[in-house]
């Protein structure tokens, strides 16, 4: 799901007699791609989703069978709430891509919505491959559907992923029936963290303004500790200066869902939020996470 120069690398197989000729014609394709794609995902930003979805086919068009416009299609048409197309491109996005987290979360995101359950797309997606069933249970988890992402955990072999998850469940379930007044207040120490090293050194590449760097360390991180929302703040972090906003803007609002009792990192998130969504020409939800961080909501 890499925006950016992948662009600038269709259709290169034309003959070597026709080089001169297929140049100028890429050039100009490509163009057109990528003044329609991102003007699709600015109309998407400010709320016009019809318009969004009219340039988003119209790159669907160009490129048949390019993933990421699919998964925008089934995100806009969702924010349309016209799920039934929503839905059918999200699958299509992760047929063609069965491991991408993203486009599993969206696709459940959209069933979610519609109150259908997993039972009603298990044969249209490869179901048996047990990446996807990890990054299913993740979403899951993310969703509060506790009970759900168990069931897809049983189905797992032993791993430090599935014993840290099933472990997640069981607190949020004994946290659900414990009385209000009483909430149990966690907090992480660099001490405790084994996994302090790691960010320090990805707090050094933010600090020297490294981020392609930080892209890959960041990416590379989160696929391996899905449930720390300190990756998914240094993975945006990243996207958000590497010329992708759209989709930094989705992996912090993710890290949210993640995130406990840790205000320093929130605000941390909310501020890249707010550089997101200014990226995206979207100033009033810019202003609106500037403001959680200034009245500390």
């Amino acid at each position: 799901m890499v925006l950016g120069a992948s662009f600038m690398m269709l259709y290169g197989t034309y003959a070597q007699e026709e080089q001169e000729g297929a140049d100028v014609y890429l050039e100009e394709y490509t163009d057109e791609f990528q003044e329609n794609f991102f003007e699709a995902l600015k109309q998407k930003g400010i709320q016009n989703y019809d318009r969004a979805v009219d340039l988003f086919l119209k790159c669907k068009q160009l490129e048949p069978n390019n993933s990421v416009v699919d998964y925008e299609l089934a995100k806009a048409y969702m924010l349309d709430k016209k799920y039934v197309q929503a839905q059918d491109y999200a699958i299509e996005a992760l047929l063609s891509e069965p491991t991408d987290y993203w486009y599993l979360d969206n696709l459940l995101t959209i069933l979610d919505k519609q109150g259908s359950p997993i039972e009603t797309i298990k044969q249209r997606i490869p179901y048996d491959n047990k990446k996807l069933q990890q990054n299913m249970a993740v979403s899951l988890f993310k969703m509060k559907k506790y009970r759900e992402a168990s069931q897809v955990l049983d189905d797992l072999e032993n791993s430090t992923l599935k014993s840290e998850l099933n472990r997640k469940i069981k607190d949020s379930l004994q946290k659900d029936l414990q009385p209000i007044e009483t909430p149990i207040v966690q907090q992480e120490t660099d001490l405790d963290d084994p996994l302090a090293p790691l960010k320090a050194q990805m707090e050094q590449l933010i600090a020297d303004a490294d981020f392609k760097k930080l892209l890959s360390d960041a990416q590379e991180a989160l696929g391996s500790y899905p449930l720390q929302p300190y990756f998914y703040y240094a993975y945006g972090t990243a996207l958000n200066n590497t010329g992708n906003p759209n989709k930094g803007i989705e992996v912090l609002e993710s890290g949210l869902d993640y995130l406990l009792d840790d205000e320093g990192l929130r605000n941390k998130i909310y501020k890249q939020l707010s550089e997101g969504y200014s990226k995206m020409g979207n100033t009033q939800k810019a202003n609106e996470y500037l403001n959680k961080i200034n009245s500390g909501l």
